[in-house]
């Protein structure tokens, strides 16, 4: 297993065709979209507007056969979000590729990380 996949993040972005990808902002998007039930506070935790947000949701959306997030308006009761069967198998199945690059890369990335200066400021 590896030390700390955080320390030393792999950032992976599936590329299926020059505009339809999934990437790290995309799959943190969704998986603050199934935390907070709304795509607004997803959003927020991420430091994007709404629009943006949205946006990246129905990019999301349009690039599967099948959308990945259903939506509710607001009103009286509020709106929210929640990811689909298939939102939720594409964020398990991104997580799942993200650890077995990383366990995959682990010798190579201690060698890089062996190279690294000093990165404190201090050189």
């Amino acid at each position: 297993m590896v030390e700390s996949v955080k320390d030393r993040r792999l950032k992976l972005r599936v590329v299926f065709d020059p505009i339809a990808m999934v990437g790290p902002g995309r799959v943190d998007l969704l998986e603050f979209i199934q935390e907070t039930g709304s795509i607004s506070a997803a959003g927020r935790r991420m430091g994007m507007s709404y629009k943006r947000a949205w946006s990246l949701v129905e990019a999301m959306n349009a690039i599967f056969r099948a959308p990945l997030v259903e939506s509710t308006r607001g009103g009286a009761k509020g709106g929210g979000a929640a990811l689909t069967r298939d939102g939720e198998t594409v964020l398990a199945a991104y997580r799942r590729i993200e650890i077995k690059l990383a366990e995959a890369a682990a010798p190579e990335l201690g060698v890089l990380t062996a190279m690294l200066g000093d990165m404190s400021g201090g050189r």
